[in-house]
């Protein structure tokens, strides 16, 4: 794994997003995850922080916040009418701004949607929330567990007993930031073509509900159920779950295909066995505790040697401090060294314009009067922005 610390702000950037210009407004959760997607892969992405310490849930140090790598940190008093204008200066050069308040903060700040289009009628406005930007919840608070709620995915997840929040993965993150960086780049594509910009619109809730399409489909087909643990992706099925091996550790195993089931009975030494049918789903309860009767006789290391490679669709659970050393992720580049950190590096992979992890994250306004300038903001306006207390860190 490459170390690339870096105390500042790289200037030569590289990646397939290189000329693309983005002004965020900082938050936690999914636009700063989505601006480091973006900023990996090369965008121009300027953070514009709090003055004061925004505490924004990192609670060992700013460098453990990775969502915040790549990018250069601005300090600026979005109270002040002078911050508001140089945030609007930033925004007549940008092809992007990414907010992520409740509906209407931004309107009371003065950078809403309008404010913003006619300074620059090309912009893209993205706008991150929970509950999406209308609707009887719009303005309501929440987290990642009541947006997942909403759209059926928490529902469909956990123990027949209860369901179990899948960490912050599927609201934040996958309907949150990936529905943004991509709803920024459908935004932008169409805005090179026709010269206007316009608002999109990104509820975690509705991006949740995206991610369960396939599920939905099953479920409407009447072979996916509403009961938890009852169906062949939620770990009812014996050949789709995790088990535990003799050292307590778990290895994952995902055999749905007749050929696959087939090689996992032959490596489990039950390929003779008096078994019942693969898809008997009432026989499931007693074909699993057979199958972790055998898998638990072994270590998980002793089932990498015997499944690894092979198409049983195997893998061991590795923690997240293992993850890195696995021959795999090695292999791939998947994991990568910055400021002394072991962190997941940028994806995807491209062939000819790879994006790299440009800069550790930064103390929040470290960069206010680099970044500003390299946006084109003259150093006699910066002065006097510090001078009326507009800019910087307080």
């Amino acid at each position: 794994m490459p170390d690339t610390s870096t105390q500042g702000e790289t200037t030569q950037r590289s990646g397939p997003l290189v000329g693309l210009k983005v002004v965020e407004l900082a938050g936690i959760g999914p636009g700063p995850f989505a601006c480091m997607l973006l900023a990996d892969l090369g965008a121009d992405v300027i953070k514009i922080d709090r003055q004061a310490d925004p505490g924004l849930g990192v609670p060992r140090g700013y460098e453990y916040d990775l969502a915040s790598r790549s990018r250069p940190s601005v300090a600026v008093d979005l109270k002040n009418p002078e911050g508001v204008e140089t945030v609007l200066k930033l925004v007549e050069g940008a092809d992007v701004l990414i907010e992520p308040f409740r509906p209407g903060v931004t309107e009371k700040l003065g950078l809403g949607p309008d404010d913003c289009l006619a300074r620059n009628p090309k912009l893209v406005y993205a706008r991150m929330t929970g509950f999406g930007g209308t609707g009887t919840l719009a303005k309501a608070a929440g987290h990642d567990i009541n947006y997942i709620a909403l759209s059926g995915a928490l529902h469909a997840i956990g123990t027949k007993e209860k369901p179990t929040p899948p960490l912050n993965l599927i609201g934040d993150y996958g309907g949150g930031a990936l529905y943004l960086a991509f709803g920024v780049m459908a935004a932008v594509f169409e805005a090179q073509r026709s010269g206007e910009g316009q608002v999109v619109d990104v509820g975690m809730t509705d991006g949740a509900a995206s991610l369960m399409i396939p599920v939905y489909g099953l479920h409407a087909s009447g072979y996916f159920s509403d009961e938890r643990a009852s169906n062949i992706l939620d770990g009812g099925a014996p050949f789709y779950d995790a088990f535990e091996c003799a050292d307590g550790k778990f290895v994952s195993i995902g055999s749905i295909e007749t050929k696959f089931y087939a090689l996992l009975l032959d490596k489990l030494g039950l390929a003779d066995a008096d078994l019942p049918d693969q898809m008997d789903r009432s026989k499931w309860p007693e074909l699993k505790a057979r199958f972790g009767e055998v898998i638990a006789t072994k270590t998980r290391d002793e089932w990498v040697e015997i499944m690894e490679g092979t198409d049983v669709c195997f893998a061991p659970v590795l923690s997240m401090a293992e993850a890195h050393t696995h021959s795999h992720n090695q292999a791939r580049g998947n994991f990568t060294e910055v400021a002394g950190i072991t962190q997941p590096a940028p994806a995807p992979h491209f062939s000819r314009t790879p994006g790299r992890v440009h800069s550790p994250p930064p103390v929040p306004g470290t960069h206010t009067e680099t970044a500003l300038a390299a946006w084109g903001i003259s150093d006699d306006e910066i002065a006097r922005l510090k001078d009326a207390g507009a800019i910087g860190r307080k």
